[in-house]
């Protein structure tokens, strides 16, 4: 007599089980009231009286789409950025907010377009972990009273018109330039100072110029094939017509 009974109750049981993952939380409710937590594991949950909401708190990673942004200077781009992020609270994520994701998503594409338009475009390209650092900053803000936790945010591209991008390659090719003749003239200045010593070195000792000229002639005179015109100082030459003389 009491085999449907039991029969009976072990549906009930059987149909009151829930299981709850290692990486889950559950959300349980009685009478559509807000009960408690679920924990990992085997858990009963009375039919009709109490149902439970399954949440999964690893961690997720939110693809912004890219987003048209101006930024201080008046420049349009596009950018967009990863959000990472898991559950903190899972009662708070079910009960205040309708779905976590979506509303992630779009407070992070409504920040990304905020925080370009606060920065020049040579602070948004030279600066980015600043930029990604900000926008996770006020995504934390908000989203803290989600139950969600923000665990980082990094800006994956931002994209140039092509005129931007043209203007930023000649702006470069001129930097590398006025770099290039800077160089340059610092090598000039710094030969110009050797040569100016060195020209006081030969000038303060007796023949040492005529040992460079002599030294320089016997450099070129190694080539049979050129005909060298060389000047030569006028005491060597006096020099030269006094020895030649005739002694008498």
């Amino acid at each position: 007599m009491y085999t449907p009974i039991i029969f009976f109750v072990l549906v009930v049981l059987l149909i009151s089980i829930r299981q709850v993952n290692q990486y889950e939380r559950g959300v349980r409710f009685t009478l559509g009231k807000f009960t408690s937590l679920v924990n990992p594991g085997w858990r009963l949950v009375i039919p009709v009286i109490q149902s439970m909401r399954k949440v999964d708190i690893r961690t997720k990673a939110v693809e912004v789409p890219y987003q048209d942004a101006i930024t201080k200077d008046n420049v349009s781009c596009k950018i967009n950025a990863v959000i990472y992020y898991r559950i903190a609270d899972a009662g708070k994520s079910v009960i205040d907010v309708e779905n976590v994701w979506n509303a992630v998503s779009q407070l992070a594409q409504t920040t990304m377009r905020n925080i370009a338009g606060e920065l020049s475009l040579d602070e948004l390209l030279s600066e980015r972990d600043q930029a990604s650092a900000r926008i996770k900053e006020l995504i934390s803000t908000h989203t803290s009273s989600w139950g969600v936790e923000v665990l980082g945010c990094e800006l994956k591209d931002i994209a140039l018109p092509e005129e931007m991008k043209r203007t930023i390659g000649k702006q470069a090719e001129a930097e590398r330039e006025k770099r290039a003749v800077i160089i340059n003239s610092e090598g000039e200045v710094i030969a110009a100072d050797n040569l100016r010593k060195a020209a006081e070195i030969l000038a303060s000792s007796p023949g040492a110029l005529h040992l460079r000229t002599l030294n320089t002639i016997n450099d070129v005179s190694s080539d049979e094939s050129n005909t060298l015109v060389f000047a030569l100082p006028v005491e060597i030459l006096r020099a030269f017509d006094r020895w030649n003389q005739p002694k008498s």
